[in-house]
């Protein structure tokens, strides 16, 4: 619910920010009960249909415990992510689970204020030796929260482990981007890597490698990995090391776009390109300028597969709904002058479930085509 929908009087700006909260409609008939913050653009978050459910700690360990049995069912590993916000019941809450370090994401004041009951429900349910709670988000300034990262539990020093399709990463859960590791992306990387087989592998924003390795892992010849993040790449670098790619792999310090127009302009040709770049549209205004530079991504990579290879291209932009991202893909092979057939459009893994009425929290759009 968002602020212009409420009626603001003074009653309603003194309520303390993430206070659980009655809502009523203006003849006084009762809504839901939600999370309610006056400060922020969405001022309400509806926790349950009936208004008059209870939010309480034994209620938050009922919801973790019905995201991990959701989990186990999906996953035979303790790698995915455990709570996705609204879908599990818990606006607000990203939970992911490394093995036995679980972090911890509370993105609106409702869920900062829920915190200690959030933390030991995780302890009863789960049990993980250590916990890292990424509160640096930026969407947390909407909300009037500072930014910080804590530690709780035996956390390593170092990256940690985490698994995906047999191959061996490295993830960075405390210094990382978001909370070290894109699980978004598993069945994405797992269907490419099974087009990888005695391809050359070029991998465009490769963060900490989990498109280039599982590729490697899948039969390519080899893979460059591409990200403008020393810290990343040197996350893949060591997990190609643990995996046995280290022949098989590089490691390339460039912004993207240069990059692959530099290649381009030398004529390369790769069998497979990956370019699954972060956000180019962080708020409505960018729409324009996001989406083209979209289609300026298509154009350069789609330049550099070989005729039969394979582009492999994904937005995470929210605002850029399933349609646009398409669009401005088939404009920019268009500007390559290339053409082909797209083999899969994809979204999320099943560990970030979509909520019936939010629609637009399917963030993830990733398109996979063969070329001429």
């Amino acid at each position: 619910m968002f602020s212009n929908e409420i009626a603001m009087d003074e009653a309603a700006r003194a309520i303390a920010p993430g206070t659980v909260a009655r809502m009523v409609d203006a003849g006084g008939e009762a809504l839901a009960c939600a999370t309610f913050n006056p400060h922020s653009l969405i001022t309400a978050r509806v926790l349950d249909d009936d208004p008059e459910a209870a939010f309480d700690a034994p209620e938050i360990t009922a919801r973790i415990s019905a995201a991990l049995a959701l989990r186990e069912r999906l996953y035979d590993s303790p790698f995915y992510r455990l709570v996705h916000a609204e879908a599990d019941r818990l606006p607000g809450l990203v939970v992911d689970r490394h093995g036995d370090v679980v972090v911890v994401q509370a993105n609106t004041a409702g869920m900062e204020c829920c915190l200690p009951e959030v933390l030991a429900a995780l302890a009863q349910v789960l049990g993980p030796v250590g916990v890292v709670l990424r509160c640096d988000a930026s969407v947390r300034k909407l909300e009037g929260l500072e930014s910080y990262v804590r530690q709780k539990g035996a956390v390593p020093s170092g990256p940690i482990e985490v698994i995906e399709g047999g191959v061996r990463f490295r993830a960075d859960p405390t210094g990382g981007q978001k909370t070290g590791w894109y699980y978004d992306q598993r069945d994405n990387r797992g269907f490419v890597a099974g087009l990888a087989r005695g391809l050359d592998v070029l991998d465009v924003y490769s963060h900490a490698g989990g498109f280039g390795l599982r590729a490697l892992a899948g039969g390519a010849e080899r893979a460059v990995l591409i990200d403008s993040s020393d810290a990343a790449l040197e996350l893949a670098r060591i997990a190609a090391e643990a995996n046995g790619f280290a022949g098989r792999a590089s490691f390339v310090h460039a912004e993207a776009f240069r990059e692959l127009e530099r290649r381009g302009v030398a004529g390369e040709r790769w069998g497979l390109v990956v370019a699954d770049p972060p956000s180019f549209v962080k708020s409505r205004k960018d729409l324009g300028s996001g989406a083209r530079g979209y289609r300026k991504l298509a154009r350069l990579a789609a330049a550099l597969v070989a005729p039969g290879g394979f582009l492999a291209i994904a937005s995470c932009s929210y605002h850029v709904d399933t349609a646009l991202f398409a669009e401005q893909v088939r404009r920019g092979l268009g500007d390559a002058e290339r053409s082909g057939r797209i083999l899969r459009s994809a979204g999320a893994a099943p560990d970030h479930p979509v909520h019936p009425a939010l629609p637009e929290s399917a963030y993830l759009k990733c398109l996979v085509l063969q070329l001429d």
